[in-house]
């Protein structure tokens, strides 16, 4: 019999004491190994060629020992491969060439073809026969909301303000815009497991900048219909700054909500509900603290994690650029080695 990977397991509310983690950007910039592939390609270029997708995915794997392996892309790649004019530049991000500002645009906006993206099924069939049979691979797109604010606001934004002003100003044609992106996002997905992703991740990456009543009526259905699309695999929905829509986005249709460093897991499992496990959340800026301040604060975690019925053990948001590996590889050794007598220990009290 083939062992389910823990992952699973913890997604699925059935993970006893193991305690799987990995981490969000494992497979990237802060790695010397990844920085040496992607030299001199463009990061569109290097999530279209199944080869480099397949390294940097195995990457982290290799050197941290993570039960799971993250698909190398970007929200931006299925946006792209559909026809949308733009590009991501080092040290801005997403650049559209043209935003969005009238309804013809949302209705030009062209659906994803499956497809046109065989090199995405390709790659995946590739790290599901190189990976072990007791890691995970998840698969990744971004939410709704997110593309959306990008394509609104031509790239990164600090306030949303014409996405927020669309949003409320023009609720149908925002609904028009968003029903068009969780195709894509949906599409994007069922490649994936079609080709052997055996969970996802749905990033919602700025959804935290929202009020609750707004999330819930014009965001919560968008994010849903991705989600329903995908029931098939255990499903993480994820956001930064979403203290207060914890509920909702469990209520989207997420297996596993996702928890930034702000919450403690186990107010975040009073908020989210029962039925759903928790991923997360140890703050990415401690890594550069002395290895005793890491230590303890990931015991933190690990203890506030066995209040919910199931956990995943990541960051509360993306590895930084900054961080040494090496306190990584470190780290996931300490998960192992303590993370199940430290999560026995509390589901005991």
């Amino acid at each position: 019999m083939t062992e389910t990977p823990s992952l699973l397991s913890a997604a699925a509310r059935q993970q006893g004491n193991a305690l799987p983690v990995w981490f969000m950007r494992q497979a990237g910039r802060s790695l010397p190994e990844y920085r040496a592939v992607r030299e001199g390609v463009p990061m569109l270029e290097s999530c279209r060629r199944p080869e480099l997708v397949t390294e940097i995915t195995l990457q982290p794997v290799r050197r941290h020992d993570v039960d799971a392996a993250i698909f190398f892309s970007d929200i931006m790649v299925p946006l792209a491969a559909a026809g949308v004019d733009l590009e991501i530049k080092a040290g801005v991000g997403p650049v559209i060439a043209e935003p969005i500002r009238t309804a013809q645009q949302i209705r030009d906006l062209p659906d994803l073809d499956p497809e046109s993206i065989p090199d995405i099924a390709e790659a995946i069939r590739t790290i599901r026969a190189e990976l072990a049979p007791h890691k995970a691979l998840i698969g990744f797109a971004g939410a709704p909301f997110t593309l959306a604010s990008y394509l609104v606001e031509g790239g990164p934004s600090k306030d949303y303000a014409r996405t927020k002003a669309l949003m409320a100003g023009e609720p149908l044609l925002w609904d028009e815009l968003c029903e068009k992106l969780a195709r894509i996002s949906a599409t994007f997905l069922r490649v994936q497991i079609d080709a052997g992703a055996q969970a996802v991740q749905l990033f919602d990456s700025w959804v935290g900048s929202l009020a609750p009543y707004d999330y819930a009526t014009r965001v919560q259905p968008h994010s849903a219909q991705v989600l329903s699309r995908v029931a098939d695999v255990p499903r993480i929905h994820f956001g930064v700054g979403t203290g207060e829509l914890l509920r909702l986005m469990g209520g989207a249709g997420a297996d596993v909500v996702g928890v930034d460093w702000r919450v403690p897991l186990d107010e975040a499992t009073r908020r989210i509900g029962p039925g759903r496990a928790v991923q997360g959340n140890l703050d990415p800026a401690l890594l550069s603290a002395p290895w005793e301040v890491i230590a303890e604060r990931t015991r933190d975690v690990i203890r506030a994690g066995a209040a919910a019925p199931g956990h995943i053990f990541n960051l509360g948001h993306g590895v930084p650029a900054t961080a040494d590996p090496d306190v990584l590889t470190r780290l996931v050794a300490f998960i192992h080695q303590e993370g199940p007598a430290l999560r026995a220990e509390a589901l005991a009290r």
